[in-house]
């Protein structure tokens, strides 16, 4: 019985340390995508936090973010070696849509100018025509 205990809690310390793994090299990798464009020509400042979670087919994320007005923004997300796993949707606070990526082919970020400060969710998911599983990460990164 100590031997079926003890290889479920090295298993269990195994797939926490290999979840970690996943995140921490997706977390740099999404930091990628706050760099300067030849679009802005200036890089994004992140807003200091990592958005990640893991999650399945059947699961979304969900994060609610306070957005200030005078700022260009830029949300930017991955899950992996392709730019288009993640799907993630900004809604207002009444939920009503205002941006989804899935309208762009999935693309890995989105800029966007604030006006007024707006508090918002982001619901963000994998596509699961293209991965059922595993850690997504959103970073969020602005520009005054």
């Amino acid at each position: 019985m100590k031997g079926i205990i003890l290889t479920a809690l090295v298993l269990l310390s195994f797939a926490k340390f290999s979840f970690g793994q996943e995140c921490d090299s997706l977390v740099k990798s999404c930091y990628a995508h706050l760099a300067a464009d030849s679009k802005s020509g200036k890089a994004f400042i992140s807003d200091g936090q990592v958005y990640q979670a893991f999650v399945d087919a059947e699961q979304a994320a969900e994060f609610k973010v306070t957005l200030y007005g005078g700022s260009l923004y830029r949300i930017a997300t991955t899950a992996g070696i392709e730019d288009n796993y993640v799907i993630f949707n900004v809604y207002d606070q009444e939920r009503n849509l205002l941006f989804t990526n899935s309208d762009h082919k999935n693309h890995p970020y989105w800029d966007f100018k604030i006006d007024n400060t707006l508090d918002c969710y982001i619901e963000a998911y994998l596509d699961i025509d293209k991965k059922v599983s595993g850690c997504l990460v959103l970073l969020i990164g602005f520009q005054k």
